[in-house]
């Protein structure tokens, strides 16, 4: 076979048919490390050029040596990496052809998610306010297995991982315009005693929430509770944290519970530590628990879901203390039920390893809506507060789906936002 060499510009044709031997190949080799060689490209021509050469030197009967330097004459010429080179001498030395194995797909790779469903997911992340991963893989699973919605077929079978890349489309960007993240603050917290509450729903983690000054005006304050099991939440709000208005809506929030409530936990906000609260607290024999130095966790849940739920609706903007009723009254009728019958949450896994260290673990299996959580627990009919049924927290459960309580949610968020802007142009 003829191969070129390049030598200053200079192009010579040589019949490297004439090297027999391994001593001419290894002089060969030596006299042109300076001879820069043009390569055959022709992956065809390369498979029979190495076939040739192996059975011409015999290449069975050589020497370990001689082997070598026949192996790196073959990299010379063809330009090939010795990996390469050591599959193609397997396949010679078994008897096969040397031929190309391998060719590109004829309509190339199907797409398993459309176009469509990208359009799809980003109307889901925004009737959801772009929950996480894997909580929005659950609410797709919940469309179509749940709620029969037969264009979640595909999206049903999604991975969290890959769902993460379909975010990143231009398809989903274009169709989806993003709210900012949540700033995240750190809060000084010195905790007494943390809640026992053994499987137990009913012991709850309260927070306030201040929804931010303008000109030396204070804004609304938000209140809210959160269940330690179930994650079962109430949000309210109320115009000052003072006796006067603060007594009535954690009254309310007591009452909102369908479970009774045995213990009630605060950081040591002087709006909770106080001998008002503690007399409420005492009247309806509920446990009064308060945070202890260097302790962040304990009020961690609360914590977490002033983030993840009150400031994502609300965000971070000023709001006039006299609206409070209004969004007192949004959180009661669209807010809650939301949160707590079609938005679904984690729940930990807890593993104790042979050295006593407790471990978390977050599966996608145990992701669930606070309701479930509840109902899911062993006597969870013994928990519920007089009068409140399971047959009656099941029928607003499936009064609507997910999406469908996402979207009531959004449409009276902006009328609540939206009647707040204009009342407070007239005002001014």
């Amino acid at each position: 076979m003829n191969f070129g060499s390049i030598i200053h510009d200079m192009v010579i044709d040589m019949n490297e048919t004439q090297l027999k031997t391994v001593a001419q190949l290894r002089a060969f080799l030596e006299g042109t490390l300076e001879v820069k060689f043009q390569p055959i490209r022709n992956d065809v021509e390369r498979y029979g050029f190495i076939a040739a050469v192996l059975g011409r030197f015999a290449y069975r009967r050589l020497v370990r040596a001689d082997k070598g330097v026949l192996m790196r004459y073959l990299a010379r010429i063809t330009d090939y990496s010795r990996a390469q080179l050591k599959r193609l001498l397997g396949r010679h030395l078994k008897g096969e052809p040397l031929a190309k194995r391998y060719r590109a797909p004829a309509a190339g790779f199907a797409r398993k998610f459309t176009a469509a469903d990208v359009k799809l997911l980003a109307q889901t992340d925004a009737l959801h306010n772009t929950l996480s991963g894997p909580a929005t893989k659950c609410l797709m699973q919940r469309a179509y297995a749940v709620y029969g919605d037969a264009r979640y077929v595909r999206l049903a079978t999604l991975s969290v991982a890959h769902l993460y890349n379909l975010r990143h489309q231009a398809g989903y960007q274009v169709t989806r315009a993003h709210w900012t993240k949540t700033r995240g603050y750190a809060v000084p917290i010195g905790q007494r005693r943390a809640p026992t509450p053994d499987g137990r729903p009913g012991f709850i983690r309260i927070d306030s929430v201040h929804q931010g000054d303008q000109d030396g005006a204070k804004g609304l304050y938000h209140i809210n509770a959160v269940d330690c099991v179930t994650q079962y939440e109430i949000v309210a709000t109320c115009e000052r944290l003072s006796e006067a208005f603060l007594l009535p809506v954690l009254e309310q929030i007591l009452a909102g519970f369908p479970f009774a409530i045995l213990g009630f936990h605060a950081d040591n906000g002087s709006e909770y530590i106080n001998y008002t609260v503690a007399k409420l607290l005492n009247k309806l024999r509920i446990e009064f628990t308060k945070s202890r130095p260097r302790h962040s966790n304990d009020n961690g849940l609360a914590e977490t879901k002033n983030g993840a739920i009150v400031r994502k609706h609300f965000g971070y903007q000023h709001i006039p203390q006299r609206f409070a009723a209004p969004v007192n009254t949004f959180c009661q009728d669209f807010l809650n039920p939301y949160v707590n019958f079609h938005r679904p949450c984690f729940f930990a896994e807890t593993l104790t390893d042979p050295k006593g260290k407790i471990r978390k673990r977050y599966l996608q299996k145990n992701m669930m809506t606070p309701y479930e959580k509840l109902k899911s627990l062993p006597k969870a009919k013994d928990f519920l507060q007089p009068g409140i049924t399971f047959a009656q927290l099941d029928s607003t459960a499936t009064a609507m789906s997910d999406n469908e309580a996402a979207r009531r949610l959004n449409d009276a968020r902006t009328k609540l936002f939206q009647s707040i802007h204009d009342r407070s142009k007239r005002a001014a």
